[in-house]
């Protein structure tokens, strides 16, 4: 019997995976911290280590790091819940053999654990030719006016080196159109590095961004460069820019004044020439208003704007981009469904999509994860999706759906489409999915709890 380790922090996923593995055959072991888990591999013999990347004590890169030291050939896939590039590659390079985003599909993750075990090779830093022509359908565009319009700016500031700021709500896609500039770019062959300022916790950011050297804080075992070194001679993108702290704005605001970092516990300035493309969901110029955000520091990355219309905005976009999600998905998971029903589409153009291109693109992914036969059907797409009458936010909601319920039972209706929601939106990050709604993690993981809602 295959031996798994289980490196995570959130005992929900630790316990969800352990059951899953389980059930396929394997004996699994789970660890809630990395000193934890290097301590079960030090007392025992695995076949394969699933670690996340964000642990409380230690970076998945790091943990990979010593696992290799301690067994070479020991397989290891790092679970990470924000897709970034520099990540994967770093992890690649290191040793691990794949890596896997959130949200988790079991079936996709068996895949990848199966091949890990057969010694199926260890996927290559550079994607492999299926992989490549996915990511560069990444960049498709819709046929509404606003995503004309957007593609128009692309194509005029991607030639400059202009900082641009790219706002919309979340799920609108402003990561991908801050790829797209980059590949029409004359840095497209240097690095494409992509940063979550809302994921970086307040006493790493720093570090996280221009690098620390060793020594300089508990924990800090070896000089370490940051984004903007990674990044150098390309693109760093700065997802959710609102989210840095002031100190924090200070030093970037430096940073893109002067071309140089200065690495935390460092004293020398290291150059830098990186292009700088930053997304907000939230308004700035409020923030700026408000004393939240730098006034200075707002006027420096908004040397141009793109904003992104929501997918309710720009109906005619929805069919378009559910067929680049079918292909996309059709390769990710290995299926071959050639099509929608067509009332599959009317439902697709009918719903709200709070999350917009990201809830479309999970629904998909789910739909064709479950769908046995050539086409797509109603049956493989979420209530929620296929009766927008249940979603207490939708305008006009009947109220037939709220008869003979008492008030306790509403709210619970209303406060578990609340969660379902910020499990699309956020692609189950707990940290964001806490902060969207509002409440700490430990209330977040009893309202899972009692909803009976898991990652599945």
């Amino acid at each position: 019997m295959k031996r798994i380790l289980i490196i995570d922090d959130e005992q929900d996923i630790c316990t969800l995976l352990k059951r899953f593995f389980q059930k396929k055959g394997f004996e699994v072991d789970t660890s809630l911290s990395g000193k934890e888990g290097i301590k079960s591999i030090q007392n025992g013999e695995f076949d394969l280590v699933i670690c996340d990347f964000r642990l409380p004590d230690h970076t998945g890169l790091e943990i990979l790091e010593r696992i290799k030291i301690l067994q070479k050939n020991l397989q290891v896939i790092i679970i990470t819940g924000y897709s970034d590039v520099r990540i994967a590659v770093e992890a690649l390079k290191k040793g691990a053999f794949d890596y896997v985003t959130k949200p988790l599909f079991p079936d996709e993750i068996l895949h990848t654990v199966n091949r890990a075990l057969a010694g199926d090779g260890q996927m290559e830093v550079k994607p492999k030719a299926k992989r490549k022509k996915s990511s560069k359908r990444t960049f498709v565009t819709g046929t509404s006016h606003q995503s004309k319009t957007a593609r128009k700016h692309i194509e005029l500031i991607a030639p400059t080196d202009l900082s641009v700021i790219v706002s919309g709500e979340t799920g609108t896609g402003k990561e991908f159109v801050a790829r797209s500039i980059h590949e029409k770019s004359k840095r497209s062959g240097n690095p494409f590095v992509a940063v979550d300022c809302g994921a970086l916790p307040k006493e790493l950011a720093a570090s996280e961004l221009f690098g620390h050297v060793k020594g300089a804080f508990t924990g800090a075992i070896s000089d370490k460069k940051g984004c903007f070194e990674l990044a150098s001679g390309g693109t760093l993108f700065l997802d959710e820019i609102g989210n840095l702290t002031y100190e924090n704005q200070i030093k970037l605001l430096r940073v893109l004044q002067e071309r140089v970092v200065k690495k935390v516990g460092g004293s020398k300035d290291i150059s830098v020439d990186v292009r700088v493309i930053a997304a907000t969901n939230e308004d700035l110029k409020a923030a700026v208003n408000s004393g939240d955000f730098r006034e200075d520091l707002y006027h420096r990355l908004n040397e141009f704007s793109i904003t992104l219309a929501p997918l309710r905005e720009r109906k005619e976009d929805i069919v378009t981009f559910s067929r680049h999600f079918l292909i996309e998905s059709n390769e990710r998971l290995d299926k071959n469904i050639e099509d929608f029903d067509s009332d599959v589409l009317e439902i697709l153009r009918s719903y709200h999509w709070y999350g917009n291109l990201r809830e479309l693109g999970n629904v998909i992914r789910r739909s064709v994860l479950l769908s046995q036969g050539k086409k797509l059907t109603a049956e493989t797409l979420p209530e929620e999706i296929k009766n927008p009458e249940m979603d207490a936010k939708v305008e006009g909601v009947k109220t037939e759906f709220y008869k003979g319920k008492t008030l306790k039972e509403v709210v619970a209706i209303a406060e578990e489409k609340a969660i379902r929601s910020a499990m699309e939106i956020t692609d189950n990050n707990k940290s964001e999915m806490a902060r969207l709604l509002g409440v700490d993690r430990k209330t977040l993981y009893n309202k899972l709890k009692s909803h009976r809602i898991d990652f599945q």
